[in-house]
């Protein structure tokens, strides 16, 4: 199956068109952890169009944003200017033992072979570095009514998600597959962030059920038509607050 990360359509969503939920899900994180921590050189594995890099600018000085997809990597250095960018894999670390103090990792680990991954992260991470994992569902949710939650429900009938290849992840999963760490602290979360009507829109069109409904040949255009009349007195044309589910799980080496 085709990644369905790696076209250029995706890369650009990612880039312009996803919601700011890294910088709260990081702040929330190093606030449980260690408020003020400022590291020098972390590692985002699976950077995306570097949205999640960008993320780590408050807790750290040098950034590298590490991703297996090309045509992510084209907009990367747009959406975070003062970070570096490589091609690579989470099972195969393309730097020096002991080189990062922090490791970050945004939904990524769900495709990774972790009994890889694990000795690779604790190889190149500093002694007392960290390494966060985490990951949110697509926000679905109005705070105060099910009318988004059931806009979203018709969405993905209409538009069948793909086959998911990954695995599912949370801190409970992670900790007895954590070879060589030792979980430090986690959270299930609830993140308002809010959206206007347009921006949710453009959001939507990023989803990986709507890329498989473009490879099977439904115009995107067609996609869009479809999204904005029944997503129009969903919203009625008012910014709203949409609630972001997921989790963060900080692990350190044993």
């Amino acid at each position: 199956m085709a990644n369905p990360f790696g076209t250029d359509n995706m890369a650009a969503g990612y880039a312009l068109s996803r919601p700011p939920v890294h910088p709260r899900v990081v702040e929330r994180a190093f606030s449980a952890l260690s408020p003020g921590t400022a590291f020098q050189r972390a590692l985002d594995v699976g950077c995306g169009a570097g949205i999640s890099t960008e993320a780590l600018n408050a807790v750290a000085q040098h950034r590298i944003g590490l991703e297996p997809a090309h045509a992510m990597l084209k907009w990367a250095p747009r959406v975070s200017p003062e970070a570096d960018f490589l091609v690579g894999e989470a099972e195969a670390l393309p730097l020096r033992a002991h080189s990062v103090d922090l490791i970050a990792a945004a939904g990524s680990l769900n495709y990774a072979n972790l009994d890889r991954f694990f000795p690779e992260a604790a190889r190149v991470l500093a002694p007392g570095g960290e390494l966060l994992v985490y990951d949110f569902s697509p926000g679905r949710s109005f705070a105060h009514n099910n009318r988004l939650d059931d806009w979203f429900e018709a969405f993905m009938q209409r538009y069948p998600a793909p086959a998911f290849e990954g695995r599912t992840l949370s801190p409970e999963l992670l900790a007895p597959v954590a070879t060589g760490f030792h979980l430090r602290a986690a959270e299930q979360f609830e993140i308002p962030v809010t959206l206007s009507p347009s921006f949710y829109l453009d959001y939507m069109l990023t989803e990986t059920n709507v890329a498989a409904a473009v490879r099977a040949g439904t115009p995107l255009e067609e996609i869009r038509r479809w999204c904005a009349m029944t997503l129009a007195p969903v919203w009625e044309d008012t910014a709203r607050p949409v609630i972001f589910r997921g989790y963060f799980a900080c692990l350190a080496v044993n």
